[in-house]
């Protein structure tokens, strides 16, 4: 297994390692982590309840879209317990060998976290089982006739899987998590109090116009509102007067081509490919991924979600299809007898612009 394929994080920091944390803006208490109240709210009282019994906690899985802050509360979840973090991805585990390398190298309530666990390949996966269940796995030394199976005890560990498919997972695996917690889409509400915080990690200036400017672009994920929180600093840095205001926010957003709703340029491409070739749809999700040269998995898990939550696309049986809020966004007419219902702010450009 090669080095990049897992690696160790203590909770026992020295004062460059803290520096290096908060470079990377995320949280490392639960009382630091903002959003997903049911998460964490749950998981205050099960990390309480591990740390009385003296015990490891129970198995965690967490899915949702991407960006939402998963790997980093698996983070904070070792924080809280004052153990280590074993972190990989289930890709980089190519051989049962592999993971069962990780798996004995682990001390008593140790975390181990399996980022995209939904592709663990079988072997490995089938390893898990037994480890998960009963602290123990079965590894086969050697072929043929003088093949022997030996079984190697586990400390006690928690296991963390994160995957933005939880379809995917097999029942078998997805059974054994004693904790399943769904994340959720934030609210401009609370983007703005993570760009507020991440502002102040980075020692900018913003005003509160800002905030929210960038919390209702940020598509409802915390890992766009820092990647745009740190662009429009650039922008500052270079063209403003040393703070962010509303002026070089929206400079800034309007060069990246960001529109009002947060929308980029490949998700204008879906809706006016939906559109513009196919009247709308519907239209499968393999011919949109050809034609406009993106994989289909990145369609599915980086901008169909979102589309879909701001009610542009709908996905049905026969394929995706365009809403009408869709043909306003883009400044087209809806197709005759068409009905439009906004839902929260109308879905308009703003400012006499037309995307292109």
């Amino acid at each position: 297994m090669g080095d990049d394929a897992a690696r160790i994080v203590s909770v026992k920091n020295t004062d460059a390692e803290e520096t290096l944390r908060d470079a990377t803006l995320r949280p490392k208490r639960l009382e630091e982590y903002i959003g997903q109240k049911n998460v964490t709210d749950n998981l205050r009282v099960f990390i309480e309840a591990a740390q009385r019994r003296c015990d490891a906690l129970d198995h965690v899985l967490f899915y949702g879209p991407p960006g939402l802050g998963k790997t980093t509360l698996a983070g904070i979840i070792a924080n809280e317990l004052g153990v280590d973090l074993r972190i990989t991805a289930g890709p980089a585990i190519e051989r049962a060998g592999d993971l069962a390398a990780l798996l004995t190298n682990l001390n008593d309530n140790d975390v181990l976290f399996i980022d995209e666990i939904h592709r663990l390949n079988r072997s490995a996966e089938e390893i898990l089982y037994s480890a998960m269940e009963d602290y123990e796995i079965d590894m086969i030394i050697g072929k043929g006739p003088s093949a022997k199976s030996y079984r190697i005890p586990l400390a006690k560990f928690t296991l963390i899987g994160a995957t933005t498919r939880a379809g995917s997972l097999s029942a078998p695996l997805r059974d054994r998590f004693g904790i399943v917690s769904k994340f959720e889409m934030y609210t401009p509400g609370e983007l703005s109090e993570i760009i507020r915080r991440s502002a102040a990690l980075l020692n900018v200036e913003i005003d509160g116009a800002s905030l929210m400017e960038m919390a209702k672009r940020s598509r409802g994920t915390p890992r766009v509102a820092n990647r745009l929180l740190k662009r429009v600093r650039d922008f500052c840095q270079v063209k403003g007067e040393g703070h962010i205001d509303m002026e070089i926010t929206e400079a800034t957003l309007r060069s990246l081509g960001i529109d009002k709703l947060g929308l980029e340029g490949l998700d204008r491409d879906i809706l006016r490919l939906i559109i513009e070739r196919f009247g709308g749809g519907p239209v499968g999700i393999d011919t949109i991924s050809a034609a406009i040269g993106e994989e289909r998995v990145t369609i599915e898990d980086v901008y169909e979600p979102y589309l879909m939550q701001a009610g542009f696309l709908h996905r049905t049986q026969k394929g995706r299809m365009a809403s009408p809020e869709a043909y306003l966004h883009l400044g087209l007419t809806p197709p005759a007898g068409d009905q439009i219902s906004f839902i929260g702010e109308s879905p308009e450009i703003g400012d006499g612009e037309t995307w292109t």
